[in-house]
This record gives structure tokens, sequence and C-alpha cells, in this order.
């Protein structure tokens, strides 16, 4: 077996480890042996290791947490011994070989978007979601104009780093800067079309209305993903849209601008039809923010009619994608988006107000276009408001009930050392206070031996030096219990939504947050305490950071 895949969740964050398998291969069987395990026969653990999961893979790829995903949403479903899919051990192109798709509507009108932005920002100070009167800066003539501000400050871009494999970074993280994740304003007027959000020209693109807007939409593009990723690509999509559903609420609360929020549901596949990005299949149902605080409306959007056209032939992962993304509907109400932001933060000595904070934010950084992080080894201990900080910001519920009742079975684990009044080792969190469940200060060393990229030439590995790695994790079986195939996609949104909290928490504490999904499952349950049919749904590594002499090119405006 060759070098593993380097797929990855954060500008230059490992999304996934894929142990056995050649840059853009899928995982093999072992030489000899079929795909499928032979009938009443489970696969040896990996590493010779015991192991009572539910979900096993034969040979080395036992642990590839990209060939995992479909299993143990299998064994949610109620499949006890989920076989892996024949799309398994399909070969697919490498993922430095993958090139985006251009914009949908790529073409047309453009209107761009205010400038200004980060001098409103840098007026209102941290941590006070609204600032106190006399020290803001004047507010935004207009509701269309503060609708603006609320979406440079989500999804604009705000540096570009030189150093980094991976280019231009936004307020929130995102695999190999891929962005899949897109934001459509209607035009305003009932038939006025929708427009499309492209961050990178700050401009909204289509024909555009003298009526401000009342409605936002956003759906992610499963094609701007990798194939290498295969079936994960629905994941790294419903993740990431938590991320940008709390970065959007951000936005919005800083500028004032009600909204409602509205899940998939009857009438969504007619909506994304509506939005006009091409093929329906390459995108997820869209999730609509009503504007103007209409939480006591309904959708009211026209019922899904036609049939929807398939995915091409060549990939049956994304087949499957799609057709568990049409399944998670939600009931077809309105939810008032709430806060971000959590009470009762302490004042932050790297970022004395929002621009600072968001410019802080980053997922790790190494020098001379290396992988990976690196986290400082030698630092005095972190003060402790840095571990309340980050509860603070993990306690906040997502704004919808389905999202906030999905989050409510997420376990949050961390392992800690070198934090003030918090001996090392692993806890749990319980809503804003953190509990020991076992000292032990070999932990972090040996969640690195289990992370998939460790330090090489080209990579910084710096999990064994962080003070904190957090940990989310789900039952699937107790999930679709409990909420029906909705619950899948839920949690994955409700632990976008929490991870991005915790990476706003790190940079106000002058550390950097690094969300991934590179620990090999198995032995990552035992050192943190999971059980075996408990699933790591996305893990942050949360570290100080080094100094790489790289410059950052300012793109605010």
């Amino acid at each position: 077996m060759r070098a593993p895949v380097r797929p990855r969740v954060a500008e230059d964050t490992p999304a996934g480890d894929a142990p056995g398998t050649a840059a853009g291969e899928a995982p093999r069987p072992p030489a000899g042996e079929a795909p499928r395990s032979p009938a009443g026969e489970a696969p040896r653990p990996p590493d010779g290791e015991e192991s009572r999961s539910p979900v096993r893979l034969p040979g080395d790829a036992g642990d590839n947490s990209i060939a995992r995903e479909p299993l143990w949403h299998a064994y949610g479903a109620g499949a006890d011994h989920p076989e892996p899919p024949p799309w398994t051990w399909a070969e697919t192109p490498p993922p430095d070989s993958h090139v985006p798709p251009p914009p949908p509507r790529g073409a047309g009108h453009r209107r761009a978007l205010p400038p200004g932005t980060t001098a409103y920002l840098a007026s209102y100070p941290y941590p006070y979601p609204y600032p106190y009167p006399g020290t803001r800066h004047p507010r935004p003539a207009d509701e269309t104009t503060a609708l603006a501000h609320a979406l440079t400050t989500a999804f604009a871009p705000l540096r570009r780093e030189p150093e980094n494999p991976y280019n231009e970074h936004r307020p929130y993280a995102s695999p190999r800067c891929l962005f899949p994740v897109h934001a459509f304003v209607d035009g305003g007027a009932a038939e006025a079309p929708w427009r499309l959000l492209e961050p990178t020209r700050h401009a909204l693109t289509g024909t555009t209305d003298r009526t401000p807007p009342t409605r936002i939409a956003l759906t992610g593009r499963y094609s701007a993903v990798p194939a290498a990723y295969q079936w994960f690509r629905g994941s790294l999509v419903a993740i990431e849209l938590g991320m940008v559903l709390r970065a959007l609420t951000l936005g919005l609360e800083l500028f004032d601008v009600p909204a409602a929020l509205t899940l998939p549901g009857d009438g969504s596949l007619a909506l994304l039809r509506e939005l006009d990005p091409g093929n329906t299949w390459e995108w997820s149902l869209p999730w609509r923010l009503d504007l103007r605080d209409r939480a006591a409306a309904t959708a009211g959007t026209e019922a899904d009619a036609a049939p929807e056209d398939p995915v091409p032939a060549g990939d049956p992962a994304l087949t499957d994608v799609v057709r568990v993304n049409r399944e998670q509907r939600y009931p077809d109400t309105a939810a008032r988006l709430t806060t971000a932001v959590p009470a009762g933060l302490p004042a932050s000595a790297t970022a004395p107000d929002w621009a600072e904070l968001l410019w802080q934010r980053h997922s790790g950084r190494m020098p001379r276009g290396l992988h990976g992080m690196d986290s400082a080894a030698r630092h005095p201990l972190l003060p402790a408001d840095v571990l309340r900080t980050a509860l603070a910001w993990l306690a906040v519920p997502p704004p919808h009930p389905a999202l906030a009742a999905a989050f409510d079975a997420v376990r949050v684990s961390a392992v800690v050392q070198h934090v003030e009044g918090y001996e090392d080792g692993v806890y749990r969190a319980r809503g804003p206070e953190a509990e020991l469940v076992r000292a032990d200060r070999s932990a972090p060393a040996a969640l690195e031996e289990h992370y998939g990229y460790g330090v090489s030439p080209v990579n910084g590995c710096g999990v064994a030096n962080a003070p904190l790695t957090v940990f989310f994790s789900v039952r699937p079986r107790e999930l679709f219990a409990r909420f029906g195939p909705g619950g899948w996609g839920a949690a994955q949104h409700a632990c976008g939504w929490a991870v991005h909290g915790l990476c706003l928490s790190a940079a106000a504490s002058g550390l950097f947050a690094r969300p991934v999904r590179a620990f090999k499952e198995i032995p990552t349950q035992r050192v943190i305490g999971l059980d075996d049919d408990e699933t790591i749904v996305l893990s942050a590594v949360v570290g100080v950071p080094r100094t790489t002499g790289g410059a950052l090119l300012d793109l605010r405006t």
C-alpha cells in the first residue's frame, strides 16, 4: 500500500484519514480479499485490536474515516452489520487534480457590495454583540446596506497567505478553501430573480430590484469538493452549512438585521430550482432565511412537482449523497435567529473589536508552503478563562429547534493540558462546565499517535502540544430513533455551528482552532472513552500559534 490520501477540512486541515491508500484512491481490501466480508464473519480490527464496533471494514482500511461514514449512516438507519458499498473501492482522481466548477450563473449584471464593513466592525467592541451607544460607528443608512455589510462580515475574504497551500481565507474554515456553501439573495419584488453572492468579487450577481431583499438561501455544492472524498462530500457540505449559519447569524446580529430560519421541507426542491444554480443534483436542499423577523410565517414555497434529474453515471457515491440529502426533511416552520455569541464573555487581550477578532481567526499556519499546523511546545500555563470561554461558545445552541435538539444528542469531549485550574486529562462538556472523566497526561501524545497526518518533511502536527482538542460524537442509531433520517444531517449542521464558535473563542484567546476529521476512529474512541456504537462527527485541535514570518495580505473592505 502506498501513501495515504490528503483530504482536508479547514484552510489546510485534514478532513479524513485514509490509511493504506494512494493519493486520490479509495481504500482497498487486502490482496486476494473481496470488498465484502464473508457472510457471518466480521473483518479483523485494524492493528490487531479487538473491537465491537458495528462498523467495520476489511484489513487496513478499517479506520478510514471517509469509508466508514456511509456505514455509520446505514447502521443508524437500521442495518446491524452494514456492508461497504461497492463504490468504496472505486478509482477516483487525486484530490490535487480537482478543478472547482465555476460559480453558477457567473455571467450577468453585478452590483458591488458597499465598502466600509471593516470600519463598522472595528467600532464594535468585542465581546458585545450590540456595542454600547456612543462607541459604535454610525449605523448603515438603510436595511439593504445593513444586510450587505452583514453578508460581507459572514462571507467576504479576509486575507491571502502566500505561504499557505490553500487560499483565500474567509471568516470561517472550509476544506482546501473550497467554500462549497453558497448564498443567494432574492431580488426584493415577488417576481424578481434570485441573485448569487460572489464573495471574491464583493458583489451580488443577477437582476436587482429597488425593493429591499426579503430572503436569503444557503445551499452547498457537492461538485465543489474533490470526487476522492466520495460519500464524505455530503458530510463536508453539511458541516460547513452549520459553520456558515453561525457566521451569518453573527453578521446579521452585529448589523441588527432580524431573520428567521426555515430548514428543508416540502417545496425545497422547487426553491432550489428557483435559485437557478444549474444541475440541481450538484446542490443540497436549500435553507431559507426570511428577513425582517418573519418568524411567524411558514415557508409558502410551491410544492415539489417534477422529478429531479439523476446524477450522471460514473459517480455512484454522489448519487447516494444526493439521495440521503433529499431524505432529510424538517417541519415547515420558521425559527427566529437568536444569538451566535454567549453572554458574559471576558474581554480579549488580542481582539478589542470584532474586526480584529475575525482577522485573528485561523486554523494554524506552517512556513514555506508546508501542510498541517504546529502548536508551541513550551508556553506558560494558559488562563482558566481560555477553557471557560471555549465551553461558553460551545454551549450556545443553534437557532432552529430541530438543530438544537440534535445538538443535545451530541457528546462533546475534550483532551486538556497546561490550563490553570484543570488537571491534564479527558473531560466531558456539560453545558458551560467541564467534567473530568480521567486524569491522563499521556492523552495528547496518544491522540497525535492516532492522527492521520503526523510530522513529516512536508507536514507539521501540533496535536501532542495542543492545550485543547475537542471531539463531537453521536450514536447514529439513537439519532435515527429520535429524529428520523433528518437527525443525521441536523447533528452535522449543529456540530458545524459549534465548531465555528470554538474557532472564534480560540481567536479571542490568541490561539488557533483547526477543525479536522483525521483521527483514526477506533483507537481515538479508547483515548477519550467513547462507546463502540459512537462515531466522531468532527473534532478540532486548539493550539498555541508559532510565528512563521509569512506575509498576510489584507483583502478586507
